[in-house]
């Protein structure tokens, strides 16, 4: 098979039942096939592949492993060129999967790809978890083109030829296997969320491209497994910034000195954050700033300084909150 398309499930039996059947006849005629994961779902999520899409082949896993872990396990169960990791809250046109392979066929050097994301619910809207591509400001604070904090485009076509970014959204994004399975796949420190990012800026360090196909477009819901005000979700999110700023500054910045300080600078406004959190009665935010940190220092460990590495595309070496915020630079 040359793409497999495998949706990791957790509990979102739902989505299943919407968008699965849209998926498997995408792939139609294509040499490529759709793969369900299970996260050991509680509801109902397994009976239901078994009764109503016995055709799709299912890969159940014991416990759950996070984004992460799930994604770690089902893959090394499945050979392919190319791997697609896809949501279950995604609505796919008919040809969307298209034009990511003949990108990948016809850019040997492109580790990994993805289209944009438009919202299911505003369709000529970016979707918030991946935009038109991502990018990353110089203390790790995440952006998109397309998308910055909370201010999200409209799609007018200002980004419809490909680009080189840092990172594309795991919600939709195709991997080559083979760069994939040499990088030892996600890191399962992160259990969920920013995992993708670190993916792609390791493969960027080590000298593959990564490339927003505009020409492929999907329809995404979004936070169909974690809720954003969910506590949980903002201390996955505050602890693995700093994972990902360890893991890869090293190389990019091409000194481990000038790494421990970028972390110490995003720490002191990780630190801000919490006080704002305190101050303004957001007692659950702040324990969970506070705890993301306890948890990077008990999981930290200094990332690989590789000499001479390809420096990536998609840093931005300003601030990227004042723009969000006001607008100004």
């Amino acid at each position: 098979m040359k793409v497999a398309v495998v949706i990791l499930n957790y509990n979102t039996r739902d989505y299943l039942k919407q968008f699965l059947p849209g998926l498997v006849a995408s792939c139609e005629g294509l040499d490529a096939g759709v793969y369900v994961a299970d996260n050991a779902s509680t509801d109902g999520s397994v009976e239901l592949m078994k009764e109503h899409f016995p055709e799709v082949p299912l890969i159940g896993l014991e416990q759950n492993y996070g984004f992460t872990g799930g994604y770690n396990r089902a893959l090394a169960q499945i050979e392919a060129d190319y791997y697609v990791l896809i949501n279950s809250d995604i609505e796919v046109p008919k040809d969307w999967l298209r034009p990511l392979v003949e990108w990948m066929d016809s850019h040997p050097d492109c580790g990994a790809c993805g289209p944009k994301l438009l919202s299911y619910a505003q369709r000529d809207t970016f979707e918030y978890a991946g935009a038109a591509g991502g990018l990353i400001d110089r203390y790790g604070y995440p952006f998109c083109r397309g998308r910055i904090m909370q201010k999200v485009e409209k799609d007018e076509g200002q980004y419809n030829q490909p680009a080189s970014v840092l990172w594309c959204s795991g919600a939709c994004l195709m991997v080559r296997a083979s760069v994939w399975k040499a990088l030892g796949g996600l890191d399962e420190r992160f259990f969920a969320h920013m995992e993708e990012i670190d993916l792609c800026w390791r493969m960027q360090l080590r000298g593959w491209t990564v490339n927003v196909v505009p020409a492929s477009y999907v329809y995404h819901i979004g936070g169909g497994t974690l809720p954003n005000e969910s506590p949980f979700k903002l201390r996955l999110n505050f602890r693995n910034n700093l994972l990902l700023l360890e893991n890869n500054l090293p190389s990019t910045l091409q000194s481990r000195f000038r790494t421990r300080v970028r972390i110490f600078q995003r720490m002191c406004l990780d630190g801000l954050s919490a006080l704002v959190y305190l101050f303004t009665g957001r007692w659950e935010s702040f324990r969970s700033v506070v705890q993301a940190h306890r948890e990077y220092r008990r999981l930290r460990r200094p990332g690989e300084l590789l000499r001479g590495a390809r420096q990536p595309d998609g840093l931005y070496d300003g601030w990227i909150v004042p723009i969000g915020l006001f607008g100004k630079k």
